[in-house]
C-alpha cells in the first residue's frame, strides 16, 4: 500500500528571518519543506529546487509521495512529458505541440482534462528535465483553466531503503474570488490524487 501524502502550505506574508539576501518568499518555501524532514529524509540539494518566488496574489504548496519502488522505476513514469496521463488520472489526453527532436526543454503539450473539473484543457511548458538529478518541471502558459501562472517542480530521491521519496512543490495565482487557502485545498487535492496513482503503478511495474 502506497504511504500516506504528506503535504506542508504556508503565507506568502511570513517573512522567516534566517538566511541572507533571500527574499521572504523564498525563506517561507524553505521553511514549508524543512518542516517535514523529521519524518521523511529531505537533502538541502533537493530542497533548493522547490525554492519558488511566490507574489503576493500567489500560494505555494508542497506534496510529499513515499513509494516503494526504485527511483529508477518511479523517474520512468515520471519523465514522461508527452504521456502524463500514464498516472494522472484527471488528464483525458496528451498531444507535444512544440518539441523539435525529440522531448526537451521547452517542448510544448496540450492537455485535455476529464469531464467534471473546473477546466477544459492546458497548454504547458516543459522548463526542467534532469535525468541525472530526477528532476521534472513545467509551467501553464495557456489553456482554459483558472490555474493562472501555475508552475510545478517534482524532484525523486532514495529513501535509503531501496524506494522513493517524491516531492512535488507549485505555485499559482488565486483566481478573483477565491482564498488562498481554497485555492491551494483545490489543487492539493488534484497533486495528492495523482502521486497516490503514481505509487500504486510506479509499485506494480
Amino acid at each position: 500500500m502506497p504511504s500516506p501524502v504528506q503535504f506542508q502550505r504556508f503565507d506568502s506574508n511570513t517573512a522567516i528571518t534566517n538566511g541572507v539576501n533571500c527574499p521572504k518568499q523564498i525563506q517561507a518555501c524553505r521553511y514549508a519543506l524543512s518542516s517535514l524532514k523529521p519524518t521523511v529524509s529531505v537533502p538541502e540539494t533537493v530542497v533548493d529546487h522547490h525554492m519558488h518566488v511566490v507574489g503576493q496574489n500567489q500560494c505555494y504548496s508542497v506534496v510529499i509521495q513515499t513509494i516503494n519502488a526504485s527511483v529508477s522505476t518511479v523517474w520512468s513514469v515520471v519523465r514522461r512529458f508527452d504521456y502524463p496521463q500514464g498516472y494522472k488520472h484527471f488528464v483525458k489526453s496528451c498531444n507535444v505541440v512544440a518539441s523539435g527532436d525529440g522531448i526537451r526543454v521547452g517542448a510544448l503539450r496540450e492537455v485535455r482534462l476529464v469531464s467534471g473539473l473546473p477546466a477544459v484543457s492546458s497548454t504547458e511548458r516543459l522548463d526542467i528535465l534532469d535525468e541525472e538529478r530526477h528532476v521534472i518541471s513545467f509551467s501553464v502558459v495557456g489553456g482554459v483553466h483558472r490555474c493562472r501562472n501555475y508552475r510545478s517542480v517534482t524532484t525523486l530521491h532514495g529513501d535509503g531503503n531501496g524506494g522513493t521519496v517524491v516531492i512535488e512543490s507549485y505555485v499559482v495565482d488565486v483566481p478573483q474570488g477565491n482564498t488562498k487557502e481554497e485555492t491551494c485545498s483545490f489543487a492539493d487535492t488534484i497533486v495528492r490524487c495523482n502521486l497516490q496513482s503514481l505509487a500504486q503503478i510506479a509499485e506494480k511495474l
